[in-house]
């Protein structure tokens, strides 16, 4: 069928990296059914796909395991592959992967439960993958459906009012008292120096921190809207920021919370919002392909679950018992 370059150019050509040129011989046979016609693959021949590229003791690496290998790869890993040079470093590092993979089970490496563990996981993933086939892509879901998820969603497309919030944070009241009121009418420069000087925050302190954003702890909404929530913003500090009147102001007070007191500075507004459809919808798009995706792979496991009934002993689970070392016996199992 013509020589192993010309078979690795027709394989690569499938993947878009190499132009193998005129050749009226080697048109690839129709593809069998079980085969993806979308793989690149699935476009070698029988007999192209088992040509062998090498031989590795009883192994070998055939042109559709190379094919295969960049199939898997991204566009610019694959792009890498161009000259010959690079292909026949992408064959020995194959050859590499087979000698070790060889090697370490000779070893037994292939029972140990870690190995095992991995084993299933990309069995896992291929099985999966398989489930998605035919499941819709973002630009193949129909207008109707967008607009019928983003009509039923809308409350999640409208964004609340947000501000930006800037802490500096004290340890007694009398102190926090005294900064608040320092706080009042400075510019964000000298609010940044006074958070400098008195906050207990080491963060603030930080040289790789502008001044003008020192104390800056990022946005939160109204309470209540868990979309707002921010881990640096105490739910009282939360709620008293939407207290405060203009961009720019300090609450006239301290808050308190968690035994530390907070001079908070409302430093930049985000208005509410509501996204139209034609900004919302490559997000829906998106969404309603997982959604498909996700279904079709819950069939599957229902499927195999129906096929393979599942027992649980939940009173050996509940009696294992997990403790922080690493070693062997870090683990007890019910009854031990």
């Amino acid at each position: 069928m013509g020589t192993p370059a010309l078979l690795l150019g027709l394989g690569l050509a499938a993947l878009g990296v190499l132009s193998i040129g005129a050749c009226s011989s080697c048109k690839p046979k129709p593809v069998p059914s079980t085969v993806d016609a979308s793989s690149p693959t699935s476009l070698l021949t029988p007999e192209q796909a088992s040509k062998v590229l090498a031989r590795v003791g009883d192994k070998t690496i055939t042109l559709g395991d190379y094919v295969a290998a960049l199939e898997h790869m991204d566009q610019f890993d694959r792009a890498r592959y161009q000259s010959p040079e690079r292909r026949k470093e992408l064959l020995d590092e194959m050859i590499n992967v087979t000698l070790l993979a060889q090697e370490a089970t000779d070893k037994g490496y292939d029972k140990d439960p870690i190995a095992q563990e991995q084993l299933r996981a990309i069995l896992r993933d291929a099985m999966l993958e398989s489930a998605r086939k035919g499941a819709p892509l973002p630009n193949d879901i129909p207008a109707a459906d967008v607009q019928a998820y983003y009509d039923a969603h809308k409350a999640d497309y409208s964004d609340p009012e947000r501000r930006r919030l800037s802490l500096i944070v004290l340890a007694d009241e009398a102190t926090a008292n005294q900064v608040a009121t320092q706080a009042r009418g400075t510019t964000p420069a000298q609010w940044g120096d006074l958070a400098r000087a008195k906050s207990t925050d080491p963060g603030v302190k930080s040289p790789d921190v502008p001044r003008e954003f020192a104390g800056d702890v990022g946005f939160v909404s109204a309470p209540g809207d868990a979309r707002g929530d921010n881990p640096k913003v105490p739910p009282e500090v939360r709620a008293a920021a939407f207290e405060i009147a203009n961009v720019g102001d300090v609450l006239a007070r301290p808050v308190k919370s968690g035994g530390k007191f907070y001079v908070v500075r409302f430093a930049q507004k985000s208005d509410p919002h509501t996204r139209s459809l034609a900004e919302a919808e490559r997000v829906i798009r998106v969404t309603l392909a997982q959604d498909a995706a996700r279904t079709k792979e819950n069939a599957l496991l229902d499927t195999l679950r129906a096929q393979f009934p599942v027992q649980i002993d939940e009173q050996a689970l509940a009696g294992v018992s997990l403790h922080a070392s690493t070693d062997a016996g870090a683990i007890d199992a019910a009854g031990e």
